[in-house]
């Protein structure tokens, strides 16, 4: 004997379906709240919040260690304006977004093409022999603390016991004894760039082997058989490849640019021979700490967050006209 099938009222349906939707809901509510809320007001609390500050006091005369402070408008931005130590800190970081992108990018790029494609034509697609050594050896830098980095290059570049002065007079350059590199206006900055990407081209090339490995294999092959060499391979394909991994690489070197407080420091602290080295960070931290002008500090902090913002737009805009 079969029990009769008995058809759910449309109550009943719809009761079921309201449960279920709502159990979903306060699924999808807890998703939110935990994955996207809970860092969201973790970063407005953090970072949202004290740049919102940082650009009131840039507004008053506040010395940082009081508790009451006057409003004076725009007054420290036009003091920035006329004052020839920030302008040159201006320059200087400036330079340093254009040419350390460029070094360290270049190299990186190299670098990882020797490890991935640059071994023997013949066969599958490879690195140089031992290029599981040469990555290695090529990130380590990158995981020394910057103020170590530091510190090693103020002792290599130093005028009297320094490697490098060791390493040219060594091979005949006698007009490099006692040279100092840290101290003279046409090398420090020079100086100072080099010991940047000597730390970090190491991460962009792992970045970049990374980004080579998705590539697909069959498109090397086809090139090789075309009879393109490594170059050409290099140029024509694994750069259009990984075009928005550079760009990204691009966006950190050139942040990284106008925020290399511990190495400007570590080399020079009080902004290099004839101000050649001196950066931002150094120009807010002396106005901060060593003047008690935290509102001026802060100024400085939000034209340098400007500038950060204006070179994020322009490689973001300049990536949308390639693409065109």
């Amino acid at each position: 004997m079969t029990s009769p099938v008995i058809a759910p009222t449309p109550e009943t349906a719809t009761t079921r379906r309201g449960g279920r939707l709502g159990a979903g809901g306060a699924d999808r509510l807890s998703l939110l709240l935990v994955f996207i809320g809970v860092p969201l007001a973790l970063y407005i609390t953090f970072v949202i919040w004290p740049m919102l500050q940082a650009v009131v006091y840039s507004l008053t005369d506040w010395s940082g260690f009081t508790a009451g402070f006057q409003f004076i408008g725009l007054g420290n931005y036009a003091q920035l304006m006329g004052d020839e130590s920030f302008l040159i800190a201006i320059r200087n970081n400036l330079t340093m977004l254009v040419v350390m992108p460029l070094i360290t990018l270049a190299i990186g790029f190299a670098l990882a093409i020797m490890v991935t494609i640059g071994g023997d034509m013949r066969g599958g697609v490879s690195g140089v022999k031992g290029a599981a050594f040469y990555r290695v050896a090529a990130f380590f830098p990158g995981v020394i603390p910057s103020i170590i980095v530091g510190i090693i290059f103020a002792q290599v570049y130093d005028p009297n016991n320094g490697i490098l002065n060791g390493l040219l007079t060594g091979v005949g350059l006698e007009q490099f004894r006692s040279f100092a590199w840290l101290g003279d206006p046409a090398t420090a900055m020079g100086a100072t760039v080099a010991a940047v990407v000597w730390a970090s081209a190491g991460f962009y090339m792992v970045l970049f082997v990374a980004a080579i490995r998705g590539i697909d294999t069959e498109l090397f092959d086809a090139a090789r058989l075309d009879g393109a060499g490594r170059v050409r391979i290099a140029l024509s394909i694994v750069l259009p490849g990984i075009a928005k991994n550079v760009k990204s690489a691009y966006i950190y070197v050139g942040i990284a640019a106008l925020d290399v407080f511990v190495f400007l420091q570590a080399f020079n602290p009080n902004g290099g021979p004839q101000r050649s080295t001196l950066g931002i960070t150094q120009e807010i931290y002396s106005a901060a700490f060593l003047d008690g002008r935290f509102g001026l500090a802060c100024a400085m902090g939000v034209v340098l967050t400007l500038l950060t913002f204006i070179f994020v737009a322009l490689v973001g805009l300049a990536g949308r006209i390639g693409r065109k």
